[in-house]
């Protein structure tokens, strides 16, 4: 009897999760199509979903907005970059893949224009901040191995220089998003190179 009701609930989970990444999906193609819905009864609509099941699996707005973020980051199944690659061209990789779906570029400044509003978004900014937190340790990094072999400044503070990569790269791709004619964020990010070049082999 038991193994029979662990058995229910087994595929009674398997199935949610299923149903889950299958609404994660849905959103993913919307946001990228469209950009990013006005409200959680707004997105279900756009994507088929009651409110009531969309609100099942997902308690806010916010909530969904970042597992739809963290969803399409798993999804891209990028490679780790050799340790060759310097910070700048880290974020010069990031850029171009989010040339192509500016939805979710759109997505992604939604998310740090809400982490601003702390009180209102609390999921949200701690997202935000240890994302910023994560892609900070990465990057300054990336600039230490490239001042162990003495390809980039001694003096250069790594913790500085990767805060300051990462302002370059969301602030050109806001601008991008604003303007894209009239805004090129590799060819203005590889500007950084020569501040910060790749370490020599």
């Amino acid at each position: 009897m038991e193994k029979d009701s662990a058995k229910v609930r087994e595929r009674s989970y398997r199935k949610a999760s299923e149903r889950r990444a299958e609404i994660l999906s849905r959103a993913i193609e919307l946001f990228a199509d469209r950009g990013v819905g006005a409200s959680l009864r707004a997105i279900g609509d756009a994507i088929g979903v009651s409110h009531a099941a969309l609100r099942y699996y997902f308690a806010s707005r916010d909530e969904l907005l970042v597992e739809v973020y963290r969803a399409h980051e798993r999804m891209e199944h990028e490679p780790p970059a050799p340790d060759e690659v310097s910070a700048v061209a880290l974020m010069e990789r990031s850029a171009e893949r989010n040339s192509e779906i500016p939805g979710l570029v759109e997505l992604y400044a939604t998310l740090t224009t809400d982490a601003l509003q702390g009180q209102q978004h609390p999921l949200t900014r701690s997202f935000v901040q240890e994302r910023f937190r994560q892609l900070r340790t990465r990057l300054a990094e990336r600039i230490r191995t490239g001042q162990r072999c003495g390809a980039i400044a001694a003096d250069i503070e790594p913790d500085d220089a990767a805060a300051l990569v990462i302002a370059a790269s969301d602030g050109l791709q806001l601008q991008w998003l604003l303007d894209p004619d009239a805004v090129d964020v590799r060819r203005a990010l590889a500007l950084l190179e020569r501040l910060l070049p790749p370490p020599e082999g």
